[in-house]
């Protein structure tokens, strides 16, 4: 039975990691984040109008993560918590203390079979002074799709589905089982707000942030690519959601992907389909993949070349400028 009133978006989501200098550097420097100084082991960054999306503890274990989750209301939230608890979910009303720390009017929390902590939660707090990015940047999408997505790898994509899809309510966007086995997720227009990869064991792949602007993402690239070892993921399209991307790697034992022009969806008539182009239209090289399976990725994005795969570039209304001349190639998208 699917949920009634369905987790609306990834709202916050953090890392323990005792290197906050270096985050600091990292978020603001790089990826563009406005940092907020929470104390001595607890630093925050702002995406937007809300007071914090994403947050770095030193008194958590390095590798420790938390997921928060959005729901409309206390309603919402209480009708979660009861679905859970008849599941034979363990279900923690958290104190007030947490729900401040987190900025939001009341949470709960749970986990996934795997462990994940994940939290659910409502009435997040927004700041009355706007964001100031720790870099030029034209700033980050959020809103209604959220802070972005997250991707988690796993031993078992199939022990993990029946508890996002059929209780959480999660839907399902579309899956690759080659060069390697990923599902994605969505919970709104965002093509996908959650990704599993199996890789025979738990932990945290990538956080997904998009910015507004194809130039931000570039720029980031640049200032990535002069440090050593920062690029985990060349720049790249993705066949399933259109992101333009990269990916850096993050001073704790994950990946920050930086994105733009990512697809909508409609989840309402959605249909998974299996992807078997792979996950790169083109670029995308994994240094992470172990030399088989990336070789497998190079030979997937190479066929996609060979066989004229294209889709079209998603933009907002006036972050394009339209060009004079015709297009065989488009015209005939249009045209079915």
């Amino acid at each position: 039975m699917p949920l009634q009133a369905p987790i609306r978006a990834l709202g916050y989501a953090g890392f323990g990691s005792s290197h906050l200098d270096d985050w600091r550097q990292f978020g603001t420097g790089l990826v563009g984040l406005q940092a907020v100084e929470r104390g001595n082991s607890l630093l925050a960054f702002r995406m937007d109008d809300r007071k914090q999306r994403i947050v770095i503890d030193r008194a958590m274990p390095d590798g420790a993560r938390f997921f928060g989750w959005e729901v409309a209301d206390s309603a919402d939230l209480d009708a979660l918590a009861a679905r859970l608890d008849k599941a034979g979910v363990d279900v923690s009303a958290e104190p007030q203390t947490l729900a401040d720390a987190r900025r939001v009017r009341s949470l709960i929390s749970f986990c996934d079979p795997t462990g994940n902590r994940l939290e659910a939660f409502h009435g997040a707090e927004t700041d009355d002074t706007p964001f100031s990015p720790g870099r030029s940047i034209s700033g980050f999408r959020t809103g209604p799709l959220g802070l972005g997505h997250a991707v988690l790898t796993v031993e078992n994509i199939d022990t993990m589905m029946p508890f996002y899809v059929d209780l959480l309510g999660f839907g399902l966007s579309d899956y690759i089982q080659k060069p390697f086995r990923a599902y994605f997720f969505h919970v709104n227009a965002r093509h996908h707000s959650l990704a599993m990869i199996e890789t025979g064991k738990g932990g945290m792949h990538h956080l997904m942030v998009e910015l507004f602007s194809l130039d931000d993402v570039g720029q980031a690239y640049d200032i990535a690519s002069c440090q050593q070892d920062r690029v985990s993921v060349t720049l790249g399209r993705h066949t399933n959601d259109f992101m333009t991307s990269f990916y850096a790697k993050s001073p704790s034992s994950f990946m920050i992907e930086c994105g733009w022009g990512g697809r909508e969806i409609d989840p309402s008539g959605w249909q998974p389909v299996e992807m078997f182009d792979g996950p790169s239209l083109w670029g995308h090289e994994r240094l992470w993949l172990p030399p088989t399976e990336r070789e497998l990725a190079r030979e997937m994005r190479l066929r996609a070349a060979a066989e004229g795969r294209r889709v079209p570039v998603q933009v907002m209304d006036g972050n394009y400028k339209l060009m004079s001349g015709t297009c065989a190639w488009w015209d005939g998208v249009k045209a079915g």
